[in-house]
């Protein structure tokens, strides 16, 4: 038990370093660095608590990213900058890279190298498997990031805040 806990522990603390690390690349002022962090933090914390309790990756994703989008509100009001500040740099790290990598590779084997019938079956069932994955992990990242800001900007944060 303890060694999951530190294990979640590793990954979220990386999801924050990840997020952290494209806030800097986006110029990020440097007073909301520790912000940034723990928003990816908390983020990495929510997916991959929830896929260790066996949520799919696809949802996951979304409860964490929505999170991140419903947090960023506010707190770009009380920090004074854009949300966009607060949302995107721990987003970034949940692009699905790995099931693209496999749908990119597996598109290959099958194309160029592959003869025998049943293993290009097989690179079928893997590219549509990583592909629609990845497909519906952006969609849930963008839905997630959309659908607070969408909501939240129907009325003033100030509003919500009281």
């Amino acid at each position: 038990m303890l060694t999951t806990i530190l294990n979640l522990l590793e990954v979220a603390a990386w999801s924050g370093i990840a997020a952290l690390g494209f806030g800097i690349l986006f110029n990020i002022p440097k007073s909301v660095i520790f912000t940034v962090f723990m928003l990816g933090f908390t983020a990495g914390l929510i997916k991959f608590s929830l896929m260790y309790f066996n949520v799919h990756i696809v949802l996951a994703t979304f409860i964490a990213v929505f999170f991140v989008g419903i947090i960023c509100m506010p707190v770009a009001h009380k920090i004074h900058h854009p949300p966009v500040v607060f949302c995107i740099p721990p987003t970034i790290p949940m692009i699905p890279g790995y099931f693209a990598y496999e749908t990119v590779l597996s598109v290959m084997n099958f194309i160029f190298m592959e003869d025998d019938q049943a293993k290009r079956v097989e690179l079928i069932d893997t590219i549509f498997t990583n592909g629609f994955t990845m497909i519906f992990i952006l969609i849930s990242i963008a839905a997630g990031i959309s659908l607070p800001m969408l909501l939240l900007r129907k009325d003033s944060v100030k509003k919500i805040e009281e």
